[in-house]
């Protein structure tokens, strides 16, 4: 491969970094551990979950009104006797003969016979225990029935499943009370740099409070990880190296922050070589073309610039899809992100070659969407708190013109 002026391999292109990364992925962990339904939100199914019963147990009503047979309200004139009143929590023990309704709340349980539900305004009472349906209904109209949602042995998520509040409420439905879930994996985060002070310091000329570590510690956090910050190394080999050698037996993933670029602090290459081995060093993205991603044994270590807005992108671009796969995340969910288009407010230029990476703040008028480029230096971190997402330029692109559709990965 050619080297660039500084002596390192061209700059890989994201695709070509990514599909070299996770050819290079140590083995998935298939540690799990059984945990209660109610601590199990944003975890990851470790195994596959089978409905145990049918979802509802019952045929129930939608809507208030009355349960009939559905043939008794197709006449021009269908008058029906109510014979019962069905309450909730209540199970009907009679038989809805031809010709009668009974009436019912909604969530209701259908009474045996009754295939369909009559709702209150489309029904007339002419006497005491007599009403007329003015429209007809047809059979299992405002009903679910039993089973009709998930049938018992049914399956109802695969492994690999990062569980929402949709999924931990059905299977609360189904009456599961634990679930087999992947172990969080660890992940180390090591913060270098001879001018980073901690955040809770008096700050000094030259020197820079730590604010890259938070923003692993947030997004690590959301991804489903335990984050272990090692603390603030000075610039030295031995220091960086045995921060690693540390990390490495407690973590699947080790981010290095500060040590990536190219000059005498540059460490994070040194390090990895000496105990592992690079998998690429340099990325043609903007900003993060100085991202280093290596493996020592079992744990992929990666070396992110020190700008705190490169650090995002990197982590995004890099950090989640193999903390995801780390995690237990079936390959379909590496790269999942939420995304919303929108109208660019004011158009963006670009040098050709680079994938480039824009924050944008989103600003609804009406039902348009419009997303308003957030410029600034790498490591301008008020650009990160005033955006809502970030775009991108691909590398063939010159620019995006103002009042073009754009697609948004939202923070």
């Amino acid at each position: 491969m050619p080297m660039d002026m500084l002596g390192r391999q061209d700059a890989l292109a994201v695709k070509d970094a990514l599909s070299l990364l996770f050819e290079n992925l140590p083995k998935r962990p298939k540690e799990e551990e059984e945990i209660r339904l109610e601590d199990s939100y944003g975890r990851v199914l470790s195994r596959d979950i089978h409905s145990p019963e049918d979802l509802p147990h019952f045929s129930r009503s939608t809507v208030d009104g009355f349960a009939v047979h559905a043939e008794d309200t197709f006449g021009a004139h269908s008058y029906l006797t109510v014979s019962h009143e069905i309450q909730m929590a209540e199970e009907p023990r009679f038989q809805l003969k031809r010709g009668f309704g009974a009436r019912i709340p909604t969530g209701g349980m259908l009474p045996e016979g009754a295939d369909a539900v009559l709702m209150f305004e489309h029904a007339q009472w002419l006497e005491e225990k007599t009403i007329e349906a003015q429209k007809p209904v047809s059979p299992h109209e405002n009903v679910i029935e039993k089973a009709e949602d998930i049938r018992a042995g049914e399956l109802v998520l695969n492994d690999g499943h990062r569980l929402r509040a949709q999924d931990v409420a059905v299977f609360a439905g189904i009456g599961i009370k634990n679930v087999f879930v992947y172990k969080k994996p660890c992940v180390s985060v090591i913060s270098s740099g001879d001018e980073i002070i901690p955040h809770d310091s008096s700050i000094k000329p030259g020197f820079i409070r730590d604010m890259n570590s938070f923003i692993l510690d947030g997004l690590i956090g959301k991804e489903g990880g335990i984050v272990l910050k090692k603390g603030i190394f000075n610039d030295q080999y031995n220091l960086i190296s045995s921060a690693v050698h540390e990390s490495i037996k407690d973590s699947k993933i080790v981010l290095i922050t500060g040590g990536s670029s190219v000059g005498a602090g540059d460490l994070t290459a040194k390090v990895i070589n000496g105990m592992g081995r690079i998998i690429f060093h340099g990325v043609s993205m903007k900003p993060g073309k100085p991202t280093i991603a290596g493996v020592i044994g079992d744990t992929v270590v990666f070396g992110l610039p020190g700008h705190p807005v490169a650090v995002m992108i990197c982590f995004n671009t890099f950090v989640m899809p193999v903390l995801r796969y780390m995690s237990g995340v079936k390959e379909e969910g590496f790269c999942n992100e939420n995304r919303v288009k929108a109208k660019l407010t004011k158009g963006i230029h670009s040098l050709a070659g680079k994938l480039e990476h824009i924050r944008v703040s989103l600003k609804a008028e009406g039902e348009v969407l419009f997303a308003t480029p957030q410029l600034g230096k790498s490591g301008l971190i008020s650009t990160l708190v005033r955006a809502d997402g970030i775009i991108t330029v691909l590398p063939h692109e010159l620019g995006i013109a103002e009042g073009e559709t754009v697609e948004v990965k939202l923070f």
